[in-house]
This record gives structure tokens, sequence and C-alpha cells, in this order.
């Protein structure tokens, strides 16, 4: 199965993030995300920050996850590439996530990613598997 799927809409982008579970769609779709910003294979593991927030239902919760790890990426210049879920529930999340702080002469930037947004927002399960419609304005 894929980890995520893009998808353009009119001036913002967005992704169709897939898992078994609802750990594995929250890490594809924080991968997804930082794939939209740069090239993840030229991104290694040398940082690692602890990550817990909370949401009042699961779509907060993964605008607030994924809000989170940008606010990282904009405030510390650090790219994502690996995710640890510790614990998820329906308001709240426990992580680790692995990433590089921006080298620029290592990593492009491809788009800068705005914030994540509620717009069309979806979380949903079906034939037992999750998928997670997110759009970020860019």
């Amino acid at each position: 199965m894929k980890k995520f799927e893009i998808f353009e809409h009119t001036a913002d982008i967005g992704i169709v993030a897939y898992g078994v579970d609802l750990k594995e769609v929250f890490n594809n779709a924080a991968y997804g995300m930082f794939s939209l910003i740069t090239d993840l294979n030229k991104v290694t593991k040398d940082v690692k920050i602890n990550v817990r927030v909370m949401g009042r239902n699961l779509s907060e919760l993964l605008v607030t996850w994924l809000s989170e790890l940008l606010y990282y990426h904009a405030v510390e210049d650090i790219f994502f590439v690996d995710f640890k879920i510790k614990t998820l529930n329906e308001r709240s999340i426990q992580a680790i996530a692995y990433g590089e702080e921006y080298n620029p002469d290592r990593h492009e930037i491809m788009r800068e990613i705005k914030i994540v947004t509620y717009h069309e927002l979806k979380i949903e399960h079906e034939n037992k598997r999750w998928k997670a419609q997110i759009i970020f304005d860019v």
C-alpha cells in the first residue's frame, strides 16, 4: 500500500495519507507533508524531537500534530523524515520525530507550507484501512 498521494487544490496542495491503523496514517501524513517541502531521500535522522500534542477530536489532533511538526520546521529549520508514534488515541499523540537541520548544500526547498488547514479535512476508515485527506496552504 502506498503511503500517500498528492493532489492539487486551487492555490493550495493536499495529500491523502493511508494506513492500516491510525498510527500509520498519522505517520504517513507527516511524511507526506515533508515530502512536499523537500526531497526526503536527502534527509538523515541526526535530530530527534519529542512531540506531544492534544486535540478535542481526531481531526483536530491530526491538524495539531502536523502543525507542531511544521512549527519545528519553521522555527528550527528541521526537516523530518521518520516518526515513531508511541501513543495515539482520539485526543492525544506522543511521538518522536527524526530528521535533520536544513543544509543549503544538501537540501532544496521545493515549496513552503504556510499552514495545515481544516478545509475539506477527512479521516475515514474503510475497507480495513484508514485514510486522511489534508490540504496545506502554500
